[in-house]
């Protein structure tokens, strides 16, 4: 890094510029653009930087103070020419609260530069870090890690990619600045013409130039106060994380309208299937019961099917329209039976799975003498699988998605409802025996989700109003961030590739696809779990497991869900020489003391191989995802957390050894 002095001169020219950008109009910037166009500062796609708020304008009515103003000239195009369809990503006051952060840098070398690697996230704290992610509101720096994009194919369109490794603080603007960046020879990397003269103590006659210029003159402005040479700069922009409002007001409407207008009654219920397998069959459940569950319908088709989308009522807010009967199933274990009713237990499926995965639940249901009951996870569910495919031919389609996962938040709350309501499922007669329930409604809500049941259960959790301890399986939040990490994700990939095959595209309509995925997976809720809960919310303790080397859910995503929710983890969690990084689990304190009554993240060990450093699936070594799932000790742990609230120690002061699933 570079130390020369500043002269006086600049000093006093940088004082002379902020001076007057005090008499620049409040939004600090030139007067809005009239047509869209792209960010001269970095050529190598419309949308980079990104996020940026180059791509928004003064909006008044939003808490931000800023609305997304995307045109579908600046957006990509699949191989039919077809551009990205904006609307829904206008909607925003402000980008995603993990958004990965894009610059392209032809002939950048990152071990050169000394960026914070993936390995060690303290680094990128550094005062001389060559990236500084700073929080313009707080004037705080910001953890994050820095990788080049492994799947690209031409090193000219190599996104570097800069991914927080905690969630941005929603509402608040930051700025990103890339300093003194080396290629493999050690040599400076210059910045582009377009900024360079944004370097410049005046502004260019060049007007689109000139209105860039005076549009960055704060960010310039703050990250020389904050100790960033302007001459040491190859690329800085500043962007606004979208409003907590922004994230979650579609998901609250639902909710709140829809359980008003139920007000003390149970959900309506109907029974569509009973079985009753004998012991041979079925050695764990003794009756599993399938039916429906209405539930208001914000959806705009008939059937609510793939596809939906939310529909709007006049007050732009999402509007019901008929019923939603969604379907469930609940699984009644044989404890029941013998011990007494059961305890209530939501449960959350996998990926592409629906209400039938309660099925792989006897051992749960048996030792903890609990009834699971789960719905589908609409959006990212099995009856999902041929819509998503076609929407990654044109991602214009894509907002179907995150709308229906919205709609499953409520399905699930009204089956909560339903399992604890004296006039729900223990008032029917196929969750009763010689005039007894089976399921024990004064005992509690609780929740459990393992995969995409723990990226939708961190969602649901935020949401829930009827319980307060979720146990979060293999979890993480920020689908933009698992995508290219995840083993499921390669099947898909290929369809990826032939309709978007620009792999700088491809990393530019992820960031863009978790804009609107915040409204329906975990990243856009995470903060408001264990603390600041959302309106008529209370805040809830979660217990996460992690197996380490997830082939599906990558541990960096969990790892950023736990530093963003706040929780402990207990320590020691890996053998020595197990885990690359300089700290694992950077940023998180241990578990004080056993019982503990807090949340807390648990790192399960299998044997697999330490996942790779760049943004590929792990394939080394059998996949643990299941493991923890697999493991009584494990299994033990959260079932007393659901019971009690307390976190123990069932690993004996050592690191937790998962059992390999058959």
């Amino acid at each position: 890094m570079k130390r020369s002095v500043l002269p006086v001169l600049t000093a006093l020219v940088m004082a002379l510029v902020a001076s007057l950008v005090v008499i620049v109009p409040s939004a600090a910037a030139a007067p809005p653009r009239s047509t869209p166009r792209c960010d001269p500062i970095d050529p190598a796609a419309c949308l980079l930087p990104f996020p940026n708020d180059f791509f928004t304008v003064p909006d008044r009515s939003t808490p931000t103070g800023r609305r997304v103003s995307l045109a579908p000239e600046m957006m990509p195009r699949n191989v039919g020419g077809v551009p990205i369809d904006p609307a829904e990503w206008n909607r925003n006051d402000g980008f995603s609260p993990g958004s990965m952060l894009l610059a392209a840098v032809p002939g950048v070398d990152l071990a050169e530069t000394g960026v914070a690697p993936i390995t060690d996230i303290g680094a990128s704290l550094r005062r001389d870090a060559p990236v500084v992610l700073l929080d313009a509101t707080t004037g705080r720096r910001h953890p994050y890690w820095v990788e080049l994009d492994s799947r690209a194919t031409d090193p000219d369109r190599q996104a570097m990619i800069i991914r927080p490794a905690r969630n941005l603080v929603e509402g608040h603007r930051y700025i990103v600045a890339l300093r003194d960046l080396r290629d493999a020879e050690g040599r400076e990397i210059p910045a582009g013409p377009a900024f360079e003269r944004m370097l410049r103590w005046l502004p260019p006659r060049d007007p689109a130039l000139r209105a860039r210029w005076f549009q960055l003159r704060p960010a310039m402005i703050q990250l020389w106060r904050s100790g960033v040479r302007p001459h040491d700069l190859y690329l800085a922009w500043d962007f606004t994380v979208a409003s907590t409002r922004s994230l979650t007001e579609r998901a609250l409407h639902l909710r709140d309208e829809a359980f008003a207008d139920l007000g003390r009654a149970a959900p309506k219920v109907t029974v569509t299937g009973v079985e009753n397998p004998t012991p041979e069959q079925d050695p764990s459940f003794a009756r599993k019961v399938v039916g429906t569950i209405e539930v208001p319908k914000y959806l705009d088709t008939p059937a609510g099917g793939p596809g939906s989308r939310l529909a709007y009522g006049p007050d732009g807010r999402p509007e019901a329209d008929g019923v939603y009967r969604a379907t469930f199933q609940c699984n009644v274990p044989r404890s029941a039976f013998a011990e007494g009713a059961a305890k209530p237990l939501l449960w959350g499926h996998g990926l592409f799975g629906d209400h039938t995965a309660v099925n792989g639940l006897g051992a749960t249901a048996n030792e903890s003498n609990s009834m699971p009951c789960g719905a589908s996870w609409l959006g990212m569910s099995r009856e999902d699988v041929p819509f998503l495919v076609t929407t990654l031919g044109d991602l214009s389609a894509f907002p179907a998605t995150p709308d229906r996962m919205q709609q499953a938040y409520l399905n699930m709350l009204f089956l909560g409802r339903a399992m604890i309501h004296p006039g729900g499922l223990a008032a029917l007669p196929e969750f009763r025996v010689d005039g007894r329930p089976l399921i024990d409604v004064r005992a509690g809500l609780g929740y459990a989700g393992a995969s995409l049941g723990g990226i939708q259960g961190t969602a649901l959790t935020a949401l829930a109003q009827d319980f307060t301890r979720s146990v979060l399986v293999v979890p993480a939040t920020n689908f933009s961030t698992m995508l290219n990490r995840a083993s499921p994700f390669a099947a898909l990939q290929p369809i990826l590739d032939q309709a978007y095959p620009d792999r700088l595209d491809q990393q530019v309509a992820f960031a863009l696809m978790q804009m609107l995925w915040d409204r329906g997976e975990g990243n856009g809720y995470v903060r408001h779990v264990t603390r600041d809960p959302l309106p008529r919310t209370p805040a809830k303790r979660v217990l996460l497991h992690l197996a380490f080397g997830d082939h599906q859910v990558a541990n960096v995503a969990t790892e950023t869900e736990a530093r963003t929710l706040g929780v402990r983890v207990v320590r020691p969690t890996l053998a020595p020489g197990r885990d690359p990084a300089v700290e694992p689990q950077w940023g998180l304190r241990a578990v004080p003391r056993f019982p503990y009554r807090g949340s807390a993240l648990v790192v399960w060990d299998s044997g697999t191989p330490a996942p790779p450093l760049g943004n590929v699936p792990p394939t080394a070594g059998h996949d643990p995802h299941g493991d923890p799932g697999n493991t009584p000790a494990a299994r033990a742990q959260a079932a007393h957390f659901l019971a009690t609230g307390e976190v123990i120690d069932t690993c004996g002061r050592a690191p937790c050894v998962a059992i390999p699933r058959g």
